[in-house]
């Protein structure tokens, strides 16, 4: 027969807790991005594991026996922790379009070529001022690479970045829609 102690207990209450939170919230901001999204299956699928995870801490940290704070500690890191690591899922996993707008008064044609043999598909308008404003519609697992190009041609180009639902036609028909 193996004796445990409270503290052995304790200890791994505090560690089921800690995983079981980290699993459901980052399920939870993942399916936070999938609703975002407009997908409504995966979402709704996430929901069900996320809560199912989510029951089961709640039960674990309310039915101790044990009034020690180390279990609202464990249970606050995990959902942390969650957050943390389901905002890196999300960077990984979850596809999306973000919709760039940069304005420039240094950022010429031969740039905005540039910009193009790059593959990212540029419009270019004009201001009043003598100004560029780029639009861009790119892919969320280029938004990096697409930002240090539009700094290394103007470092002081105001640049503005959106979510996008959802886009149609031009240069995304060929590059990026139909890849799915």
């Amino acid at each position: 027969m193996v004796h445990t102690n409270n503290g052995d207990i304790m200890v791994l209450v505090c560690f089921k807790i800690f995983v079981s939170r980290i699993i459901d919230v980052s399920l939870g901001t993942l399916r936070t991005m999938f609703v975002v999204k407009g997908n409504k299956i995966v979402s709704s699928s996430i929901a069900f594991i996320e809560v199912f995870v989510w029951f089961y801490a709640a039960r674990a940290a309310l039915v101790s026996y044990d009034s020690s704070i180390l279990i609202a500690i464990f249970y606050s890191l995990g959902y942390a922790t969650g957050t943390y690591l389901g905002t890196l899922l999300n960077e990984l996993f979850v596809d999306g379009i973000y919709n760039v707008q940069v304005i420039s008064s240094k950022i010429s044609a031969s740039d905005v070529l540039k910009i193009r043999s790059a593959n990212f598909g540029v419009s270019v308008l004009k201001t009043i001022d003598n100004k560029s404003i780029l639009y861009l519609s790119i892919s969320k697992k280029r938004y990096r690479e697409c930002i240090n190009l539009v700094k290394s041609l103007d470092k002081n180009s105001f640049i503005v970045v959106n979510d996008a639902k959802v886009a149609f036609n031009g240069y995304f028909k060929k590059k990026f829609v139909d890849k799915k």
